[in-house]
């Protein structure tokens, strides 16, 4: 039983509740503080015109308003913390109840055009299955998410991952804490970027020039305080000139170490809370506690350590206040602020890398965790030394709502490398096609699948789907379809056996060049120890599978019409298909033919 809607609807109700009192009690605090902002003013007034009236009196209640401004500031911060977490459970709610399209992150930045299935599977973009999956609060989340859809992972990997998933799954306190931390939070650290300035050997660590600096600015502040008091102003320009001098030549070190941390470090305190958070938690699976015990290097957690890189970075910012600009030449503040950050990254620089891709992979372990929790039906996949193998009962597809799916099996396997699908226009040919390809991506990112069961072994998938032609490149749908077809090829000489899934195979040439081709590609495929499906509307392909018997075999959608309207069930039955639907669908939207 999917108990998911409802945990979700009760703690969507206690945030809400919540949120409700937070905003009464905001605005009873702030009416409380403008009624003693009016009798402090009253006070005041009397005080000058009733020598009677003390002025102490006043003190009463602008010590009240002080009180009552720490309450408050504590008030809106459980209220923007209650509005989070309703934005969180509404979001989750969307999901389950498949509103879900256009309101998460896509993961457009991750989508390549020649990656050989990422926009044929809907990957990524809206209405994608990292849209989907994706819960993660960092860009390293999300960046680790991503690369486990785009790169199969070993069977050895995978069921570490799945002990890991399945401890976090029942976690949803851990997701909300995770959730309410920062609605901005996605745009926040740029991982490499990051890792990069952390392993860059220190420029300004040196004993000697550290002290250097303290001595220039104690003597500076020392001196000004002279010239301001006796006059005496010879002693502060010989400071000033040497501070200047010494100044001058770390300009280029300087310059370099404050460029470096301010493009990707300053977003680290969401990082630190995020660190927080996991750093609390106690795991008991093998990949969890390799991550956790990961985190704490030299006794000290790494949101301490961040956090203190983040308040450097805003004590160096601070360098733009008029007050610093005017004493930062004689103190040496943007100095002293430089030693320390580059002292921080002598000391736990090196580390950045690690924690970081500790707290992606936490994250995207959570990820599929959510997912699993949504999906309590969905088992995980059974990996086999058989290869190849996908052998799957009631495959549906992800990302179609449980209530319009329609589920089919198929068993692809060294005894049955190929499956032709016929069949009429929107039977169901493409999305079989997508269903037994995301499956499999799920299945080798550590997701658990969609079906009632799924045996697989170690495969690449290939896919041509959505193979366009393209003005910008002036190439044609033939000449991108038969370049992706290439690739697919190049695919099989890799270690992993090739699933491909291919949609009206050449459909960009003519029926004659097109059934000899389509042939021949197949044919090598099967040759070089791939499996997979082709779809087609051309009946003549269906001899594919004849001449391949028995490694291949054909199989086929069905439709009637009913009522002047087309009816499919879209369960996939053994054979050819023996009749089309074109004509029909052309005369439904009224062209007369």
């Amino acid at each position: 039983m999917n108990d998911a809607p409802r945990q979700y609807e009760q703690r969507l109700r206690a945030h809400a509740q919540e949120l409700e009192h937070l905003e009464r009690l905001h605005l009873r605090i702030g009416n409380i503080q403008i009624g003693l902002a009016t009798l402090a003013v009253l006070g005041a007034v009397l005080a000058l015109g009733w020598r009677p009236f003390s002025i102490l009196w006043v003190l009463l209640p602008i010590a009240a308003i002080v009180a009552l401004a720490v309450v408050h500031d504590r008030v809106l911060g459980r209220r923007t913390r209650s509005r989070r977490g309703v934005a969180f459970y509404e979001h989750v709610l969307d999901r389950v109840q498949d509103r879900w399209a256009g309101k998460g992150e896509s993961g457009d930045r991750f989508l390549d055009p020649l990656h050989p299935y990422a926009k044929d599977l809907d990957l990524f973009g809206e209405g994608s299955l990292f849209e989907y999956l994706s819960t993660a609060r960092t860009r390293g989340g999300e960046e680790t998410l991503a690369r486990w859809l785009l790169s199969p992972s070993e069977p050895e990997d995978l069921k570490v991952r799945h002990q890991a998933v399945r401890e976090l799954t029942s976690e949803l306190d851990l997701r909300e804490q995770l959730a309410v931390l920062g609605e901005d939070i996605r745009v926040g650290v740029n991982p490499e970027a990051l890792a990069a300035w952390g392993e860059e050997p220190p420029r300004l660590v040196s004993r000697g020039r550290r002290v250097c600096a303290g001595v220039l600015s104690v003597l500076g502040i020392g001196t000004l305080a002279l010239w301001i008091g006796a006059g005496v102003a010879s002693p502060f320009v010989v400071i000033f000139l040497a501070a200047r001098m010494f100044t001058f030549r770390l300009r280029r070190d300087l310059e370099h170490s404050i460029a470096a941390v301010e493009r990707p470090g300053h977003d680290l305190r969401m990082l630190s809370q995020v660190l927080v958070v996991l750093e609390c938690q106690r795991f008991t699976s093998q990949r969890l506690a390799e991550l956790h015990s990961g985190l704490v290097i030299e006794g000290r957690p790494p949101s301490h350590r961040i956090a203190r890189l983040y308040r450097l970075l805003d004590w160096l910012d601070s360098r733009d206040n008029i007050v610093l600009r005017i004493i930062d030449p004689i103190a040496l503040w943007t100095v002293h602020m430089s030693f320390a950050i580059e002292a921080w990254r002598r000391t736990s620089g090196p580390h950045l890398r690690e924690w970081l891709a500790a707290v992606g992979e936490m994250e995207a372990l959570l990820s599929l965790a959510g997912y699993r929790y949504e999906h309590p039906a969905d088992p995980f996949p059974e990996f086999t030394d058989e290869s190849p193998c996908f052998d799957g009962e009631q495959l549906g597809h992800p990302l179609i709502p449980e209530a319009r799916s329609v589920r089919n099996d198929l068993r692809l396997d060294g005894g049955m490398r190929v499956l032709v699908v016929s069949g009429s226009n929107m039977s169901g040919k493409s999305t079989l096609l997508r269903t037994v390809g995301t499956n499999a991506i799920l299945a080798m990112a550590g997701a658990p699948v969609c079906a009632g069961r799924l045996r697989i072994s170690r495969l690449a998938v290939g896919a041509s789907i959505r193979t366009l032609d393209s003005l910008q490149s002036g190439t044609s749908r033939f000449y991108a379809e038969i370049t992706r077809l290439r690739q697919l090829v190049e695919l099989t000489g890799q270690s992993r056996p090739l699933l491909f899934v291919l949609d009206e195979l050449l459909h960009g040439t003519n029926s004659h060049d097109r059934s000899i081709g389509a042939q021949g590609v197949i044919q090598g495929l099967v040759a070089r120890g791939a499996v997979g499906l082709l779809t087609t509307h051309d009946l003549a392909l269906a001899k594919i599978a004849d001449q391949l018997a028995p490694l291949g075999a054909n199989a086929h959608f069905q439709d009637q019409v009913e009522d002047g309207r087309m009816r499919f069930d879209y369960r996939l039955r053994p054979g050819v298909v023996e009749h089309s639907n074109a004509l029909e669908l052309m005369r439904s939207v009224g062209l007369e033919v």
